[in-house]
Formats: C-alpha cells, sequence, structure tokens
C-alpha cells in the first residue's frame, strides 16, 4: 500500500489503473448476471453512450471487455426495462452515459445549470410555453420520441404548425428538460431516446433523495478516484467533467479525511492522487479489446502518461488521413496497450471484419497477434458472427492472419 506523500513509478501508477478498472480479476465462468453488472458499475461508474455502431455500441463494449461474452438483454433491461428493475439511469455524467440509478441525485446541482439545457438555450428561453407543452405531451403520451412529441402537438386543433414552434425547436426542448432532470430516458428503440417523466421512470427513493451540492460534488471526485485507482487532478475533474473551481476544494477535503492521499508519479508534470486502500499489484495483467470510449482510455493525456500509448478518435478525419482507421479499438495485453485494430461488424458476410491491425513499435509481435485473434474469435461470437476475417492493412495483419488459422 502506498503512504502519504510516496512515489510511485509509471509502471506501478499503470498497474493501479488497469486494476481499478476491474482488469485484474479473471471473467466469470458462467452467465452474467444483474449482480455482475452491479459490481462492475460500482467500480467503473460510467457507460459512455455514443451513437457510433460500426462494431457494437460502446455502452455494451466495457462489459463485455471486463467480464465477456454476455447477453446484451441483461444491461438493456437494467438500465431501460421496467422501474423496479432498474440498476442504472441516463444522464450527463462524462459525456450521455449511463450511471447507478441511485447516483442520479448526485447531478441535480448539473440539472439545475442546465435548466434551460446544455445547447440551444436561446431556443428553450424564447419558447416558455413549448416547453409546458412537451410537458403535457409526454404526460399524456407517455415513453415517446421527439417526432411523437412533435407530432402529437401538431394534431391538436389549436396548433398550427410552422406558427411558432419546428421539429428542432421540439428536440432541443425535449432535451433541455432531459438535462435539467424533468425528463429521463424510458427507453430506447434503436438507439433513439424515448422520453418520459422522470417521476414515472426513477424510482420515488431516488426523486426524493437530495444532496447538498459540495457533498455530491466530493462524492463524485471520490468515485471519480476509485474508478482510476491513481489520477492528476485533472484526470479526476475529468471522470464526471467537473470545473477546476468544484475539484481543488473537493480533493484537499479528500486528502484530509485520508480517502485519496498525494502521491509522486516518475515522469507526470502534476501532483497525483491515490485512492486510499489501493494496493500496487506485483505485476502486469489484463487482456482485452477496448473501445474508443472506454473508460480506461477515454482521457487522452492520461492513456499517454500511463502507456506511452498516443491515440485519437479518427471518426471525423477525411478517410484518406487517417493514420489507423475510422473506429480503432487499443489492444490491452498483460497490462499494457500493445496494437489497436480499425473492426467493422459485416452482417451481410457474417464476419467480425479487420480492417486494419498495428502494433506498437516495442511490442512481442506473435504473442501481440495471439492475444489478438483469441479476443477477436470471442467478440466475434458475441456479436452473433460467424468470425473475423482480416484485411491487408496494418503492420500486424500478417501476423494475425497466421494467428486467426490457430484459434480457428
Amino acid at each position: 500500500m502506498a503512504t502519504r506523500n510516496s512515489r510511485l513509478t509509471v509502471a506501478q501508477a499503470r498497474r493501479i489503473a488497469v486494476a481499478a478498472q476491474g482488469f485484474n480479476e479473471p471473467r466469470p465462468a458462467g452467465p452474467i448476471t444483474r449482480a455482475h453488472l452491479r459490481r462492475l458499475i460500482s467500480r467503473i461508474q460510467v457507460l459512455q453512450l455514443d451513437s457510433v455502431s460500426v462494431a457494437v455500441r460502446a455502452h455494451y463494449a466495457p462489459v463485455f471487455s471486463r467480464l465477456g461474452p454476455y447477453d446484451r438483454d441483461v444491461l438493456d433491461r437494467a438500465a431501460w426495462g421496467p422501474r423496479s428493475a432498474r440498476l442504472l439511469a441516463e444522464y450527463w455524467a462524462h459525456e450521455a452515459a449511463l450511471m447507478a440509478v441511485e447516483d442520479w441525485p448526485l447531478l441535480r446541482w448539473r440539472m439545475r445549470e442546465y435548466r434551460h439545457g446544455r445547447w440551444g438555450k436561446h431556443i428553450v428561453k424564447a419558447n416558455p410555453r413549448l416547453v409546458e407543452d412537451v410537458v403535457t405531451a409526454v404526460g399524456e403520451l407517455g415513453p415517446s420520441t421527439a417526432g411523437q412529441i412533435e407530432a402529437h402537438l401538431a394534431a391538436e386543433p389549436r396548433r398550427k404548425k410552422g406558427t411558432w414552434w419546428t421539429r428542432s425547436d421540439t428536440k432541443w426542448v425535449a432535451e433541455a428538460l432531459f438535462a435539467s432532470g424533468v425528463l429521463t430516458t424510458a427507453t430506447r428503440v434503436g438507439f433513439a431516446r424515448h422520453y418520459d417523466l422522470a417521476e414515472r421512470v426513477l424510482p420515488a427513493s431516488v426523486l426524493a433523495r437530495e444532496v447538498d451540492d459540495d457533498e455530491a460534488v466530493r462524492e463524485l471526485t471520490l468515485r471519480a478516484a476509485t474508478a482510476l485507482g491513481v489520477g492528476t487532478e485533472a484526470d479526476l475533474r475529468d471522470y464526471f467533467r467537473l470545473s477546476a473551481q468544484q475539484v481543488k476544494p473537493a480533493v484537499a477535503e479528500l486528502v484530509a479525511a485520508g480517502e485519496i492521499e498525494p502521491v509522486t508519479v516518475d515522469g507526470w508534470s502534476a501532483p497525483a492522487y491515490l485512492r486510499a486502500g489501493r494496493t500496487v499489484p506485483r505485476r502486469d495483467v489484463g487482456t482485452a479489446l477496448l473501445c474508443p470510449f472506454d473508460p480506461l482510455i477515454f482521457f487522452r493525456p492520461r492513456v499517454q502518461r500511463l502507456f506511452n500509448f498516443v491515440y485519437r478518435i479518427e471518426i471525423y478525419t477525411p478517410a484518406p488521413k487517417r493514420q489507423y482507421g475510422y473506429y480503432v479499438w487499443p489492444l490491452l495485453m498483460d497490462g499494457q496497450l500493445v496494437g489497436r485494430v480499425d473492426l467493422k461488424a459485416d452482417r451481410a458476410a457474417d464476419t467480425l471484419r479487420v480492417v486494419g491491425a498495428f502494433a506498437e513499435p516495442d511490442a512481442p509481435r506473435a504473442r501481440t497477434a495471439a492475444a489478438l485473434a483469441g479476443e477477436l474469435e470471442s467478440m466475434a461470437a458475441w456479436l452473433g458472427l460467424g468470425g473475423f476475417s482480416v484485411s491487408q492493412g496494418g503492420d500486424l495483419a500478417a501476423d494475425l492472419r497466421a494467428a486467426a488459422k490457430r484459434v480457428s
């Protein structure tokens, strides 16, 4: 266990970080249950949501990476099932994310900040009547998309479409009401959000809980430290997208309480903080494919400090200028990032297509290819595909094709 003002090597910090995210434990032998999911969320806190589905949607991937193949219905039911079955709730935790439903009150201060929405505030402020009408419409309709809300409003006799609102205005208002906590996500169909009144979706005990703003920020900072294991103040801020003004006093209070400990990490320019009670694993462990929005890697500066791994998402980069590909998954092997692979689930061909495979300069190529092949075989089966195929792209492609023959 580290002591106050102790020094860590980068290797030690990396092992702590990987273990904190759950990669140091063997994957369960049997089916993944709600209990597994609850325990995982208590460690990593958030599952980021993203609309890209070229391989699999982002919120499903971290569970697979840590627990192995599982029935995605378990996660769907936990997030969007009946009120009595809900383990998770959607909100702006990090970015759009799933978090423990009990933690929803920790972000009431953000809901107040977003009382006119996160974006398009001028539209919401200019249309107070539309805000009231959207709430009324959702109350009448039940779970509904922005388009369904718009259609409902347009169908009312007193409305004349286009006179004072548009579809985009309706969407802005619905999103603002989500951001302010009036609405939440009842379910998703084809990833489209179906809004409903928060009081009809979230447990009454969650809605009734009030948390002082400073206490909430302190708790979020502590949860970030738990999920990270060790991190700088910037790392702690990023996990729940807190401000420096919020985190500085929270960190001071957590240090004084003995919940986190100041440490120095070799080569890091800023002080770091270790979650109290964290031990330093003796060796690097953990092998998994990581989607671009995995909590271990979603703060890119920390990835570079911990793993000496430069990672950028290239979705918005023109194809000819991409270095590695459109949707690239880093490979964690024995606790280190050793390669990356551009993936696409090709349903028509019944294959998980490897568009490009790349090894880090110092990675052992044969072992990297073998580990990657094993993870790809498992992922393809999990996605209901017949296997994986390897294209020509990338300096690891030939080694991966050879490894694929051995696992098939």
